[in-house]
């Protein structure tokens, strides 16, 4: 990604840093849903194929995005073919009805190689994903982080899918191994194991189940009845418990720390 964002950089502007200023979340949606693609090079790592993008608007308007084609998914022996690109855009569903800002703004659209879902790539910290200190501390952001990975059964919350950008903010990134009707959480953020869930996240739980309706009608078009009814299964028991529930290590760790 570093030499693709470098190509979007105006080498005549000597105040540009390289850093796009910040869209608002929906400006983010437009863009990403109606800009042309420019530029595309493959990501060389993962086992899916993914790539990053430049987009350009009709304005002059240059962003760098994450696009994952459904073409370029290999098939899984747990979870239904072809289905990775529609839980990447679950999960910014469900981050944005709880709130909590998490996921990337995220959408499905046809792009280079056919359908997918496109994000918005997050320019992250130079020590982002390598401070293991900072992801083991005891931080509200981090909190919600491991709260959203328990309730959309993330099967794949590594360190390198954890990202601080450089206002500090925390992001979760790659959630294609999300919402499996049976129990697949794998995580390496296991502080928070076996104790109360932080108030505040139980009132935005609480508050998300009783705006169940409008959350299920997002998610229809794009997972399964059953995985919609295990998910909220899923948010009832933490709501009854109020506890962050005990793992596995031989179970619950994702394969490869990074």
């Amino acid at each position: 990604m570093p030499d693709l964002f470098l190509q979007l950089r105006d080498a005549d502007d000597p105040d540009d840093d390289g850093v796009t200023p910040p869209l608002s979340e929906d400006d983010a949606l437009q863009l990403l849903r109606d800009a042309d693609f420019t530029a595309s090079k493959l990501i060389p790592w993962g086992s899916n194929y993914t790539f990053g993008v430049a987009l350009t608007c009709p304005d002059g308007r240059e962003q760098l995005a994450i696009y994952k084609p459904r073409a370029g998914e290999a098939p899984l022996y747990d979870f239904p073919d072809g289905t990775l690109y529609r839980r990447e855009f679950a999960s910014y569903l469900l981050s944005r009805h709880l709130g909590w800002g998490l996921v990337p703004p995220t959408v499905i659209r046809e792009g280079p190689n056919g359908i997918g879902s496109v994000q918005l790539y997050v320019e992250p910290s130079p020590d982002s994903a390598t401070d293991q200190r900072y992801w083991g501390r005891r931080l509200p952001q981090i909190e919600r982080l491991v709260l959203f990975d328990h309730i959309a059964n993330n099967a794949d919350r590594k360190i390198g899918h954890c990202l601080r950008d450089r206002t500090g903010r925390v992001w979760g990134i790659d959630h294609g191994l999300t919402f499996h009707r049976y129990p697949k959480l794998r995580t390496v953020l296991w502080q928070f194991v076996g104790d109360p869930i932080s108030p505040a996240l139980l009132a935005d739980l609480a508050q998300l189940q009783r705006r169940a309706a409008d959350l299920q009608a997002a998610l229809r078009p794009h997972l399964d009845r059953t995985e919609i009814e295990a998910l909220f299964g899923r948010i009832d028991r933490l709501l009854e418990s109020g506890c962050y529930p005990n793992l596995n290590p031989r179970r619950n760790v994702p394969y490869g720390w990074w």
